[in-house]
């Protein structure tokens, strides 16, 4: 029998229970086998949401059984209550501890059951940073779904942190990116940039990207400063730290080159009308460098992927949109293709 695959429900002041609920309706042949981590009223309220004027009717199913999901027939949704019930549903558009507790104790379930092996892929609508630290312990103590994700992964397989160190990729269908640093202030991203860490960035991305494309990635490194530094006129990162860490890579095989300007190199990675990019991936030396192109080429396709975690998690390139939640006029093609990648890198795909 195929594993499920496990989606977490997000904040419930946000989008995420809606956009849900529009894919388990929009798109049977992905959500096919998929069930929903949440709280059950929860989802109720966003299903009641989405069919507003609309013919097609989406049954929910509170399963008892993680196995029940792969045998529900289309347009229904599996939904698991791994949560404490909340007295009331959250209020829309609103940071609330309660809806951040909601969306941790989601992830932590899911990221548990992926650990053991219960569940083929993890796929994580939008949580608030603030409300999930409003939340307070645990929770609190992580920035976002990464390293919380971490977290649980170094606490079931008891390796310390630094053995299971874990990189974010952005990708859509003209370009992927993977970030040397992620949820960071500015000046400390510029100073996560080490040859140690750039070097661990190209294993991880060599390592994730051959198991996704069934060869080694054409990897184009991005520089951290103006014009990559302009022969160290500009800042000496490139000629210094990531440079060198190129060298040591293309020395253990890597097929990596760079650093290139980073305002021309993704450029030369994008796909589009057919043709062959330069390159696979870019590795961008901090969090808006490598987003900011693949979000403007659309977030309605963009897929956030976690490299290096022991289980596959994806998600859509979005937040909780808390100005239209509740509304009915948010997107789910994100989450959509977030699914449809997280069974394409699954056993289960």
């Amino acid at each position: 029998m195929r594993k499920p695959v496990a989606i977490t429900m997000g904040d419930a002041a946000g989008i995420g229970p809606e956009i849900i609920a529009m894919a388990f309706r929009d798109a049977p042949d992905v959500t096919r086998g998929c069930f929903v981590v949440g709280d059950v009223e929860t989802l109720r309220r966003a299903n009641a949401i989405v069919q507003r004027d609309c013919e097609t009717q989406l049954p929910l199913v509170s399963i008892g059984a993680v196995s029940e999901a792969v045998s529900c027939p289309p347009r229904c949704m599996p939904v698991w209550q791994a949560v404490t019930p909340p007295k009331a549903c959250a209020d829309f558009g609103q940071i609330s501890a309660e809806a951040g507790r909601m969306a941790g104790e989601c992830v932590v379930w899911a990221a548990r059951a992926a650990l053991r092996g219960e569940v083929a892929a993890l796929v994580t609508a939008p949580l608030h940073k603030k409300a999930l630290s409003a939340a307070g312990a645990p929770f609190d103590a992580f920035a976002g779904h990464t390293e919380l994700l971490q977290a649980e992964a170094v606490a079931f397989t008891g390796r310390p942190p630094h053995e299971l160190p874990v990189r974010m990729m952005l990708a859509n269908d003209e370009l992927r990116v993977v970030l040397v640093s992620i949820h960071m202030a500015l000046r400390q991203a510029i100073d996560a940039v080490t040859q140690e860490n750039v070097l661990q960035t190209l294993r991880i991305t060599q390592q994730s990207l051959s198991r996704m494309l069934g060869r080694a990635p054409r990897i184009a490194v991005a520089g951290l400063n103006p014009h990559a530094g302009e022969s160290g006129l500009f800042g000496r990162e490139e000629v210094d730290i990531i440079a060198p860490a190129v060298q040591v890579a293309q020395a253990q095989g890597l097929q990596v080159s760079g650093p290139y300007a980073p305002d021309t190199v993704f450029m030369r990675a994008r796909r589009q009308m057919g043709q062959e990019p330069e390159f696979d991936v870019v590795l961008a030396m901090y969090h808006d460098q490598g987003l900011i192109p693949v979000k403007y080429l659309g977030v309605d396709k963009g897929v956030n992927v976690t490299l290096g975690l022991p289980l596959v998690r994806t998600s859509p390139d979005h937040g909780t949109a808390f100005d239209i939640a509740g509304t009915g006029r948010a997107d789910p093609a994100s989450l959509i293709e977030a699914i449809r990648m997280a069974r394409s890198l699954s056993a289960e795909g």
